[in-house]
C-alpha cells in the first residue's frame, strides 16, 4: 500500500503593509533675483554715430536688462585726446540681475560686435559703454571700477545724468549729481540734442 504524500499547505502571506517610503524633502523655494539699477555712459565718434548708440542701447536691452531711463543725445568733443571727431553721448539706466563682473564681460562683448578696436587710449571708437553705477555698490578689482573713477571729471557724463537724475548721490564722494556737476571743472562744450 502506497503512501500518500503530506500536502503541503501554502504559506500564507504577510499581510502586513510595507512601509511607505518617505516623501523626498522639498526644495526650499529659489529667491527671486535681486535687480540692481546701473548707469551705463554710451558714446561713439565713428562712422553713423547716432546707428551706433542706438545700436548697443538695443543690445545692451536684450542681453542685460530693461532700459528703464535714458538721457536725451548730447554732441561732446572728444575728451583726453581732442583732436578727432565730436562724440554723441547717452546715459541709461538699467535694471539688471547680472553682478558687476558679468556685467563687464557682455558689455565688452556688444563693444566687440560694434566693431569697437582698443588700438589707442582714448582713442576714436565706434561704441564705448562705461558703467558709472551699480546701485550703491562700490566695486575695486582688476579691470573694474565702480562707480566709475572719473565720471565727476567728466561733463559729458554728468550733463545727462543730470537730466534723468539730478538727486543721485555718488556712493564714494557723498555728493548729488547736482552738486557734482555745479563743481565740476571740465570746460568742454556739450550741447544737448533734440533727438533721444
Amino acid at each position: 500500500m502506497k503512501k500518500e504524500r503530506p500536502v503541503q499547505k501554502p504559506l500564507k502571506e504577510n499581510k502586513a503593509a510595507a512601509p511607505a517610503e518617505k516623501a523626498a524633502p522639498k526644495a526650499p523655494p529659489m529667491a527671486p533675483k535681486k535687480y540692481i539699477n546701473v548707469y551705463l555712459s554710451i558714446g561713439s565718434n565713428m562712422g553713423d554715430r547716432l546707428e551706433y548708440v542706438r545700436a548697443a542701447s538695443m543690445a545692451v536691452h536684450k542681453t542685460i536688462g530693461k532700459i528703464a531711463r535714458k538721457s536725451r543725445l548730447y554732441e561732446t568733443q572728444a575728451w583726453g585726446k581732442t583732436d578727432q571727431e565730436p562724440y554723441l553721448n547717452q546715459v541709461i539706466m538699467i535694471n539688471t540681475t547680472l553682478d558687476p563682473r558679468k556685467l563687464l564681460e557682455e558689455i565688452d562683448q556688444i563693444e566687440k560686435e560694434l566693431g569697437r578696436e582698443r588700438k589707442e587710449k582714448w582713442g576714436p571708437r565706434t561704441v564705448d559703454i562705461d558703467i558709472l553705477f551699480y546701485g550703491r555698490r562700490i566695486v575695486r578689482d582688476k579691470g573694474l571700477e565702480v562707480p566709475h573713477p572719473e565720471l565727476h571729471n567728466r561733463m559729458f557724463v554728468l550733463a545727462p545724468l543730470l537730466e534723468i537724475t539730478p538727486e543721485l548721490e555718488h556712493p564714494v564722494l557723498h555728493k548729488t549729481i547736482d552738486e557734482l556737476f555745479m563743481e565740476c571743472r571740465d570746460l568742454s562744450e556739450v550741447v544737448m540734442l533734440d533727438i533721444s
